[in-house]
C-alpha cells in the first residue's frame, strides 16, 4: 500500500515536511530516489538534458559508496543531491538512535542539507530533530514506477495528473523501477514540456 498523492489533510499535521514548493515561475521539481544506479542514473541524466531539465537525486548512502564517481557527475551537471538514508530504513520501524546514526553515515559520503525519508515514513520526533539540520522533502506526486503491476503509461499518468507549479514528483533510478521508469519519464517529460513547465532542482 502506498499513496500516489499526499492527501491535503495530511499537510497541516506535518508542518516540518515539504510537500511542494509553490512558485510563480511555472517550475516543477523532478526527484529521483534510491540511486545512484550504475546505468540508470546516467540514462536519466541524458534524458533530462534533452529537455533542459534539472532534478534532485536523493541518494542512498550504500549506493553512493558503490558508485562514488556518479556524485560529481550529477553536481557538475547542476542537478541537486540529497540524503535518502544509508540503508534505506523506515523511520516508523527504526528507533530514533539507529535512524539518526544511519543518516549520519550517509552524510559522510553525500554532502547535502536535503533529506527525504525512505518510504516517506518518518515520526514526529524524528522530523523535529532532523529539521534542525535538513530540509525534509516529501512529494506531491508519486510515479509508483517501482510497482511491477503497473505499466510505464500508468506511472506517467500518476506523475502528470494535476501537476501544478511547485509540484514535487518522485521517480526512482533503481533496479526495481528499471523496467518502467525510463519510458514513464519520457512520457512525463513530454507532458511537462507541452504544458510549459520549467523543471528545476530543489534549492534553499
Amino acid at each position: 500500500m502506498y499513496l500516489k498523492h499526499i492527501p491535503s489533510v495530511v499537510k497541516p499535521l506535518a508542518k516540518d515536511l515539504v510537500f511542494d514548493l509553490p512558485n510563480d515561475r511555472n517550475a516543477i521539481y523532478l526527484t529521483f530516489d534510491d540511486g545512484p544506479h550504475p546505468t540508470l542514473t546516467n540514462q536519466v541524466m541524458d534524458l533530462l538534458a534533452q529537455y533542459h531539465a534539472k532534478a534532485t537525486f536523493f541518494l542512498v548512502g550504500e549506493n553512493a559508496v558503490k558508485h562514488p564517481e556518479l556524485i560529481p557527475h550529477l553536481t557538475n551537471a547542476n542537478h541537486a543531491i540529497g540524503l535518502h538514508g544509508h540503508k534505506h530504513l523506515s523511520g516508523w520501524k527504526t528507533k530514533n538512535k539507529a535512524y539518526f546514526e544511519d543518516i549520519a553515515s550517509s552524510a559522510e559520503v553525500i554532502n547535502s542539507t536535503l533529506f527525504r525519508p525512505p518510504y516517506g515514513e518518518i515520526t514526529f520526533s524524528q522530523a523535529k530533530e532532523l529539521k534542525k539540520h535538513y530540509k525534509l522533502i516529501m512529494w506531491s506526486h508519486l510515479s509508483a514506477d517501482f510497482d511491477h503491476k503497473l505499466s510505464s503509461e500508468q506511472c506517467a499518468a500518476f506523475a502528470t495528473k494535476k501537476v501544478t507549479p511547485g509540484s514535487i514528483i518522485v521517480f526512482h533510478d533503481s533496479e526495481k523501477a528499471k523496467p518502467r521508469m525510463i519510458e514513464a519519464l519520457k512520457l512525463s517529460l513530454d507532458v511537462y514540456a507541452e504544458k510549459g513547465f520549467s523543471m528545476e532542482a530543489i534549492s534553499f
